[in-house]
């Protein structure tokens, strides 16, 4: 896998991971009672988007090397 494989890789897992961790620990201004006026009640107090992301970028390398050490595999040729 060349490197523009390998970044499109990391960019796809990165965004996924992102996703995936988003909802991670987020509670709603609903919850506690502390609405600030003007802003959704539903809207998360403290979304904690930075160690999201980078939770998310620790889980788009680990999808980065298992994907450069399955690929080279799978595209081997038996001999």
């Amino acid at each position: 896998m060349g490197i523009a494989g390998a970044t499109i890789v990391f960019v796809l897992g990165w965004w996924i991971t992102f996703f995936a961790v988003l909802p991670i620990g987020v509670k709603g201004q609903w919850e506690d009672e502390s609405t600030t006026p003007g802003t959704e009640e539903g809207a998360p107090k403290n979304p904690m988007l930075v160690k999201k992301a980078i939770w998310a970028t620790i889980g788009a390398a680990v999808i980065t090397l298992v994907a450069a050490l399955v690929i080279p595999q799978l595209l081997a040729e038996p001999v």
